[in-house]
């Protein structure tokens, strides 16, 4: 090692940061270095590495659902998601722990960062965890959330703007002529009440505040969706439009809603949010409020890996952006 660095021109840490894919030395200087080690035929000896450094190279990613034991992890989010991620991190030079957390759910991120299995942690969603969030980041820092940002929080979260994004979405459907708008979700959940604080904003915009709240609580698994819809127009419920929490939520709606009888979006407008891969080809095409995945996976591992070298991040919030497609035409039209 000393030798490539001799060649390279850099210090033996630099070499040593490079070989272990640290994301401190740039590109350029990384692969200069790399292709010298493997010109001369320096192979890393990872276990050697690790118990020097006492890392394991190795990030775990979380699930934690003790709000929706039924939803599995085939769920679309959440496989666009987990891919983004084990992507990200194997470009880091990382490996992935996955875990899915259920009921009972005691001590259970006490006894994963007490395990020392990996050297941080990303949680998907916060599930009704946030308390257990916030005792464990106290004092543990390489901890990074994908969830809804909220006030006095201490743990680092990255997420879309789901209050803009929801009250884009609203806003939309008012817009359009809908009258009669019905959220539907779990706003027990902080992403889903966030996204509910954005519905409620757009209403209040309406003339004189004449828009009412009406809300079909439901679950984010597809079966569970479509029943409580199927129950709320089977109870003789007035609605012209749906902003659906999820996009699995809102293509359960629009199933629904079709089923009974009624027509998508001549008599009911529906929006969904997260644009999943099969958004585009619901039938009719789901508007709905894109994040942006892709990104905000690279941003929850480079945001964990800072904090693994002791950096004390702060929280990133994306931008949303309305997707328009045929399932919220006007009924202008």
């Amino acid at each position: 090692m000393t030798d490539i660095a001799r060649m390279a021109g850099v210090n033996v840490s630099t070499v040593s940061r490079a070989l272990s894919g640290n994301t401190r030395v740039g590109n350029e200087q990384r692969e200069k270095i790399l292709k010298l080690a493997q010109e001369r035929g320096y192979v890393v000896n990872p276990n050697a590495s690790n118990l020097r450094t006492r890392r394991t190279q190795t990030l775990s990613v979380v699930v934690p659902l003790r709000h929706e034991t039924g939803q599995p992890l085939s769920d679309p989010f959440f496989i666009s998601m987990l891919g983004y991620l084990a992507d990200e991190i194997t470009q880091r030079g990382y490996g992935m722990f996955l875990k899915k957390v259920l009921p009972p759910m005691k001590n259970w991120l006490q006894l994963l960062i007490g395990s020392q299995r990996a050297d941080g942690i990303i949680v998907i969603g916060q599930s009704t965890e946030h308390a257990t969030l916030e005792a464990a980041a106290k004092t543990y820092r390489p901890l990074v959330v994908w969830g809804g940002h909220l006030q006095h929080q201490s743990y680092c979260t990255v997420g879309s703007d789901n209050v803009g994004g929801a009250r884009a979405a609203v806003e939309h459907l008012i817009h359009s002529g809908r009258k009669r708008i019905v959220f539907m979700g779990d706003s027990k959940i902080p992403e889903m009440r966030l996204r509910h604080e954005g519905y409620q904003l757009a209403l209040e915009k309406t003339a004189r505040g004449s828009a009412e709240d009406l809300q079909v609580p439901s679950h984010m698994t597809a079966d569970t969706a479509y029943e409580a819809m199927r129950a709320y127009i089977r109870d003789g419920a007035k609605f012209d439009a749906v902003f659906a929490a999820t996009d699995v939520i809102a293509i359960s709606a629009i199933r629904a809603i079709i089923a009974s009888g009624l027509s998508v979006p001549r008599d009911v407008a529906v929006v969904g949010f997260d644009d999943i891969a099969m958004a585009a080809y619901a039938n009719p095409p789901l508007t709905t409020v894109r994040q942006d995945l892709q990104h905000g996976a690279k941003v929850l591992v480079d945001l964990v890996l800072r904090r693994i070298e002791g950096e004390d991040t702060p929280s990133a919030t994306m931008p949303a952006e309305l997707i328009v497609r045929e399932s919220s035409a006007s009924r202008r039209r």
